[in-house]
């Protein structure tokens, strides 16, 4: 598992019938800043994620990826490899909070 933000959606009016009505969206994971330890910051990478929960553009979210993907009972028949399965509400290391969703501005 790994914690991402979500940067946008993607659009595939052709597909496979199985990922019909699937929600697509664009993720970059982040990491512990090595040096602070106080922040996360972005990988820049990007994945393809399929939304079992509704996540909107710049939340802070949880993904199983790999063959664990498709163990829920959402995903479970997808031909899938990434899958948001929680929306961070805080993550804390070290005692220290580095992500609040509360601090987000929205």
């Amino acid at each position: 598992m790994f914690v991402a933000r979500v940067t946008g959606s993607v659009v595939a009016t052709q597909k496979v019938a199985s990922m019909t009505g699937h929600k697509l969206l664009t993720v970059e994971p982040y990491r512990v800043d090595p040096e602070s330890n106080a922040r996360l910051v972005p990988t820049g990478r990007t994945f393809v994620v399929v939304d079992t929960l509704g996540a909107g553009i710049g939340e802070m979210v949880l993904i199983c990826q790999g063959s664990s993907a498709r163990l829920t009972p959402e995903t479970e028949k997808l031909p899938i490899d990434a899958v948001v399965i929680g929306l961070v509400d805080t993550m804390d290391v070290g005692g220290s909070v580095v992500f609040s969703s509360r601090d987000r501005g929205d």
